[in-house]
């Protein structure tokens, strides 16, 4: 295809399913010491085949022993990140990537807001204004169960004035996750994953750490309120936004619920199918 290269298309997609792969280890160790790990065990690598290129047979055995015991050392040394690799599949992360197109669907300012975003976004603009500090994770299709039972299960309608009854800064209840799923604040008072990643942004305290830490590890969504600035942060897929405003809020949780909804049809269609064909 390419002259004296002869690459045809199944090097182009050798290629790519290599560089895909490459991305996602990259996007699971950034802002980790393993990222220094993983770029030491790639130049080995590129040294390796440069002394096989050249024939240099002793230094090319060397480090061909050394690589092939390096296979058990990367399972060693990323069995965190490897865990989290799997986590995300089972979550069905990948799943995210290709979003339905709804998600990209404007968000009209003079529609009626919808209650159960309506009563989350109005919880954390009051939790904003009282600078009172807050941790609210919203499930997804991940179910929760281990976080839900470190905490205090309520099961009661979302509403605003429980929101900020939970979170009074006298709760007993105060420094713990709210879950809600399916609608429902199902607990409270719960204990998150901390993650291990190096945030460098400042006021990024325990609450955001723990709120990263389920984001890495669920497809929930999870809202902080800053008990130090009051700013709003979103997490989400490892990912975040600081200082967002109630209105940016607003969109980004319409566009999950939206998302979660257009999920579970798909799902419910696929069921009534395979029922419709048995």
């Amino acid at each position: 295809m390419f002259g004296f290269l002869h690459i045809g298309i199944k090097d182009v997609v050798d290629i790519l399913l290599v560089a895909f792969l490459l991305y996602q280890i990259y996007f699971l160790i950034k802002g980790t010491a393993a990222i220094k790990i993983f770029t030491g065990i790639a130049v080995l690598y590129l040294v390796w085949l440069t002394v096989k290129a050249f024939d240099m047979i002793l230094i090319s055995s060397i480090l061909g022993h050394v690589m092939g015991v390096g296979v058990i050392a990367v399972l060693i040394v990323f069995q965190q990140e490897i865990r989290k690799f799997f986590l995300l599949l089972s979550n069905k992360y990948f799943s995210k990537i290709n979003v339905s197109v709804f998600n990209f669907l404007p968000f009209f300012s003079d529609e009626e807001p919808d209650v159960k975003v309506w009563s989350i976004v109005k919880a954390c603009r009051s939790l904003s204004k009282t600078k009172t500090g807050a941790l609210i994770v919203i499930a997804g299709e991940s179910e929760l169960y281990s976080v839900i039972e470190t905490g205090i299960k309520i099961n009661a309608d979302t509403s605003s004035q429980l929101l900020n009854t939970i979170f009074f800064k006298n709760s007993p209840l105060h420094d713990g996750a709210v879950i809600i799923k399916n609608d429902k604040i199902v607990a409270a008072g719960c204990i998150l994953p901390v993650s291990d990643k190096d945030v460098k942004d400042e006021d990024f305290g325990l609450r955001h750490r723990a709120a990263l830490g389920i984001s890495e590890q669920t497809d929930a969504v999870v809202i902080v309120v800053s008990e130090q600035t009051g700013g709003i942060s979103l997490f989400r897929n490892s990912d975040y936004r600081r200082n967002l405003s109630i209105t940016e809020l607003r969109k980004q949780l319409e566009q999950f619920f939206l998302t979660r909804e257009n999920n579970e049809n798909e799902n419910e269609t696929e069921q009534s199918g395979l029922g419709g064909k048995a």
